[in-house]
């Protein structure tokens, strides 16, 4: 699992340097905190990208782990820029 994050950041890294048309978030809106049935909550975000797509990411552990999605936890980072940038540039 950290492999493949890992590869999503270097490949969302590598795509910005070279690639200056590639798409950029533009801004990250907060949309609710949901809580789910074991008492486990995150926050859910939409990412807004220069290109005009959204794409939606969720915040977990009081905003220590970024998560591409709405409340999925398959793809996370530490760091809300880095998986902002990652869902502009895969969507």
């Amino acid at each position: 699992m950290l492999k493949s994050i890992s590869m999503m950041i270097a490949t969302a890294c590598m795509a910005t340097s070279t690639n200056a048309i590639a798409a950029m978030p533009s801004s990250i809106k907060y949309i609710e905190d949901v809580v789910l049935d074991n008492n486990n909550s995150y926050s859910h975000y939409i990412v807004k990208c220069s290109d005009g797509h959204t794409a939606d990411i969720s915040a977990w552990n009081r905003r220590q782990k970024w998560c591409i999605g709405k409340g999925d936890q398959k793809i996370c980072t530490l760091k809300q820029t880095q998986i902002a940038k990652a869902v502009c540039i895969t969507s």
